[in-house]
């Protein structure tokens, strides 16, 4: 599997590695020692916050757009009614709940099947039967997956033209709660509302208001934890889905992580976008647009 020399693998028991570092990392800081007695530390200013929040979420947020990740962290700032910012990363060192909610806040998981349709026709039409011509077993990625209704939306595609069980499907994200529920795979009516009713009446059975996707279709797609900021990239693929994950990031991290998908692609593979992250240096990069969102790697022979 492509995926097992790449991609950080999650640990085999179910630890909660924030919680845990978050725990560490405020003993470190508290706990009394010598030359610390007597000693009166400085008010956190907003920028030190944020280094030392960046180290208990493992996430850089010096690579996020400043005025949405202020706006994020100001808001739960006054809804939690925190003074200052040492009372604010203390409540993340010590409340785990916060810390989660905290962690929410920054990584939007906005998740929906079909979401704007006629991009998943064009790749069951299109971009899926000319990457199957062109190798039988395809790697595919989904990048920023949230709760998983990107990679089984893809997954569905593949049942129908029958080729599941032939390609390899990576779904990651950076939040391992909303990985958990991905692996469930129970989703409600607004994450289910854009499927062709045949293929909601094919892959889901309803129960009680919610809909539970059919275990041959989760079993095919290997959900794993990893940090798009942080961690290596997998090679070798075919098609790689990302979208309305890189527009919360600030240009430089755009930049640095279209090269790493250009990296990532085989020649002729295909990179999936949202609306309203189009690249506008794709020609620089190294791709070519085919349509609205869809950018095609060049062969090294066109460059």
């Amino acid at each position: 599997m492509f995926v097992e020399t790449t991609i950080c693998r999650e640990p085999a028991a179910p630890v909660d590695t924030a919680a845990a570092y978050a725990w560490v990392y405020f003993c470190e800081e508290n706990l009394s020692g010598p030359g610390k007695a007597g000693i009166k530390k400085m008010p956190l200013s907003y920028q030190e916050f944020k280094e030392q929040a960046s180290l208990l979420c493992g996430i850089d947020l010096s690579l996020y757009k400043s005025q949405q990740l202020d706006r994020r962290i100001k808001s739960l700032m006054n809804l939690w009614q925190v003074k200052d910012y040492d009372e604010y990363l203390q409540v993340l060192k010590t409340d785990p709940q916060r810390f989660q909610i905290f962690l929410k806040k920054l990584t939007i998981n906005v998740s929906e099947f079909f979401r704007n349709p006629e991009c998943y026709f064009y790749l069951w039409e299109k971009v899926i039967p000319e990457l199957l011509q062109k190798n039988p077993n395809p790697k595919i990625w989904s990048a920023g997956c949230a709760t998983g209704a990107e990679p089984y939306s893809v997954a569905i595609i593949l049942k129908e033209l029958q080729a599941l069980y032939s390609a390899e499907i990576l779904a990651t994200d950076v939040d391992g709660q909303v990985l958990k529920r991905a692996r469930e795979g129970v989703y409600g009516l607004n994450e289910v509302k854009s499927l062709p009713q045949e293929l909601l009446e094919r892959y889901f059975r309803e129960e009680k208001g919610y809909y539970h996707l059919s275990p041959e279709i989760k079993k095919r797609v290997n959900f794993q934890r990893h940090n798009l900021l942080l961690d290596p990239f997998p090679t070798g693929l075919d098609l790689i889905l990302c979208r309305n994950v890189v527009i919360y990031f600030a240009e430089e991290a755009k930049s640095d992580l279209y090269q790493k998908f250009y990296g990532s692609l085989r020649d002729g593979g295909y990179l999936l976008v949202g609306g309203t992250e189009p690249l506008l240096g794709y020609k620089q990069l190294g791709f070519e647009t085919v349509r609205y969102s869809f950018y095609k790697k060049r062969t090294a022979g066109a460059l």
